[in-house]
């Protein structure tokens, strides 16, 4: 009897939970271009943030580590800061240059998924750097949101959320090179032991030593 592969689980703690962050997304864009209720949008995006360590802790320690939480995860990572970008450039809080720059990096990100699917090779894990780019930018996002009302406090939220994206959009470009990188390592040792297994094969058939 085969043993069940557990990376292929689905009903599971953590994925629950980053499913429920994704239902999060469009409830999100409606309070932010809808009502403009902002502190109710930042107190989705704070609980998203918090369900993102949630459920990465929760898989590592419950054992509960699956290929669909892989891909669950940084989903839901993207589809809140898209959500975020949208919001904020709509309402001219920050300018859409920034939004084409993340923009960019998704685009090189998803060639590589590309590239890699072509070689049957799957996402590869999300990095330390790239979920620490994240969190800066979900910080940056509530503070650039309530930092453009009026007021020191909004003032110095803004300074402070200025900050952390600028820095989270350096994370997330570093974070980026580094997966090219890995991406590039993982196709070349894969391509390289196809070629020696098919190089086996050739000799078997020939009956050369």
């Amino acid at each position: 009897m085969a043993v069940a592969d557990p990376g292929d689980r689905v009903l599971t703690v953590p994925n629950a939970i980053s499913v429920a962050r994704l239902a999060g997304v469009p409830v999100f864009l409606w309070l932010v271009l809808g009502p403009h209720a902002d502190w109710w949008a930042v107190g989705l995006l704070i609980a998203a943030g918090a369900s993102d360590w949630l459920d990465g802790k929760l898989a590592r320690a419950w054992n509960q580590q699956s290929r669909l939480g892989q891909v669950l995860d940084p989903a839901a990572d993207r589809l809140y800061i898209a959500a975020t970008l949208a919001g904020l450039a709509i309402r001219e809080i920050i300018p859409w240059w920034l939004v084409a720059v993340l923009a960019l990096r998704e685009l090189v990100l998803g060639v590589a998924l590309l590239v890699l699917r072509r070689d049957n090779i799957g996402p590869l894990q999300v990095s330390f750097l790239g979920k620490a780019a994240t969190l800066c930018l979900l910080y940056a996002f509530p503070l650039l949101f309530l930092g453009s009302h009026a007021g020191n406090a909004a003032l110095a939220a803004r300074v402070i959320g200025w900050a952390f994206a600028i820095w989270g959009t350096a994370l997330y470009w570093w974070a980026a090179a580094l997966y090219l990188t890995q991406a590039r390592q993982v196709i070349a040792a894969t391509r390289s032991g196809q070629a020696m297994m098919e190089h086996g094969g050739q000799r078997r058939e020939t009956g050369t030593p």
